[in-house]
């Protein structure tokens, strides 16, 4: 089965994710076909079939690329030499811009992941579970240190936090008066003030 590699991707490759995504946001998934992916993106059957056996490999890269940036991010914010409120106020922000500059990857995850054949969605779940654990262990670190409340169940904290960027969204428009970046810095100071230990 032919499946398209990470890193630096050809224009080709990149050509079919970025009409692959758009389109499925658009449309869905499930009503997009892939005659409409090659038209979007100029090329032929043949050159997708190159790159991807189906439109499942479109799905699962794009949902791919987006966690293999925000998962690196996450990385080096939380490896740098900063107090742990600090990063996990850099870490909160920049999964909200992040999303936000990748928006259609993020709602095609979102609303068509589960449309993956079983191992393949066991398998993107796993690489998100693992990616939301790298974040819980922020506030744990900041909870064993005294700096966040330790009242409230770090997994809560996460699955709350996640699920406001999750609905992003719904209601974020590009041309809207809110950047990402204040969008960012305004979701981390709600979750930093919810965890703060005075209260």
């Amino acid at each position: 089965m032919a499946t398209a590699t990470r890193g630096a991707a050809p224009p080709v490759q990149e050509r079919l994710l970025a009409a692959a995504s758009r389109l499925f946001a658009e449309r869905g998934f499930a009503l997009t076909s892939v005659q409409e992916i090659v038209e979007r993106a100029g090329v032929t059957k043949g050159a997708m079939y190159h790159y991807y056996a189906s439109k499942d490999d479109l799905l699962q890269q794009i949902y791919t690329r987006l966690l293999d940036v925000q998962s690196a991010r996450l990385e080096a914010i939380a490896g740098a030499g900063l107090p742990v409120r600090e990063r996990l106020r850099a870490a909160a922000a920049d999964v909200v811009v992040s999303t936000l500059e990748n928006l259609d990857d993020a709602m095609v995850s979102w609303r068509s992941m589960h449309m993956l054949p079983q191992e393949r969605l066991a398998q993107v779940r796993l690489e998100r579970r693992r990616y939301h654990e790298r974040f819980r262990a922020l506030i744990e670190q900041g909870q064993d240190q005294g700096v966040l409340r330790t009242d409230v169940s770090a997994d809560l904290a996460t699955h709350q936090f996640f699920g406001g960027v999750h609905h992003l969204g719904s209601w974020y428009h590009a041309d809207g008066e809110l950047t990402p970046a204040s969008i960012g810095e305004t979701f981390a100071d709600l979750l930093l003030r919810g965890l703060d230990p005075s209260g």
